[in-house]
């Protein structure tokens, strides 16, 4: 199944337009002609399968035949991680977290950042390309950027973890996750997170967990946080 994206619609609209991007896309790149069945999202956990009305390559329009409702996913994964140096490899990682299951992402700031700076515009192209190829009714929630001090003082509602590879008491993530709970992974950059980092985010009662044994890149961190979560608690 070919899935295209709306935000847009929702499930008391009747009809609706493409915009002439889409609308060109499908018309000359698919060669969609009207009375063709096209599968749309919202991005809100809803699939309508719609029918083209007028095949135009600046406004296609379509009108919704019908629609159904995905449950959200549960339990919901945050994952606050920190820029790579290299861009490719951060928009690496929120291609393949999209594709596995994240909900949402929050780009730290922290101590040892080398790249403070992110094209978030960019990244939301990013995340809405992974959806549709993976078939899912659910775009992750992108925030802004925030800084490291800033973010761990939030309130979060969820399971709070840390993970940093100082030599330190801490247990494996895989033995402190709880089935069916939502939580909360921050994953450091390049450098790890300062030991001044560690502190406050223990104060405010993250736990830290390791992944594993081996030393991981920011983004095969995230990766690997990502599907343990997933994983576990697959039925």
């Amino acid at each position: 199944m070919q899935l295209f994206y709306n935000p847009d619609i929702s499930e008391s609209s009747e009809s609706f337009f493409f915009d002439r991007e889409e609308s060109k896309h499908i018309v000359k790149v698919l060669r969609k002609n009207t009375g063709d069945i096209l599968f749309v999202t919202n991005g809100l956990g809803f699939l309508f399968k719609t029918e083209i009305s007028l095949a135009s390559e600046n406004k296609c329009l379509v009108k919704i035949v019908s629609y159904e409702k995905q449950p959200k996913q549960k339990p919901e994964l945050h994952l606050a991680v920190a820029p790579t140096k290299m861009n490719e490899r951060y928009e690496w990682f929120l291609e393949k977290a999209t594709e596995i299951g994240v909900s949402e992402i929050t780009p730290i700031i922290c101590d040892h950042s080398e790249r403070k700076i992110l094209k978030t515009e960019r990244m939301e192209k990013i995340l809405l390309s992974a959806m549709k190829q993976s078939n899912q009714y659910f775009l992750p929630k992108l925030n802004e950027p925030i800084a490291f001090k800033e973010f761990v003082s939030k309130k979060h509602n969820a399971h709070k973890f840390i993970a940093h590879c100082e030599q330190t008491a801490k247990k494996t993530l895989k033995s402190q996750l709880i089935s069916n709970q939502d939580c909360l992974i921050m994953i450091g950059p390049e450098g790890d997170f300062s030991e001044k980092e560690i502190t406050l985010a223990l104060e405010e009662n993250f736990l830290p967990v390791t992944l594993g044994e081996t030393r991981l890149r920011t983004e095969t961190a995230a990766i690997v946080a990502c599907h343990s979560v997933v994983f576990f608690n697959e039925k």
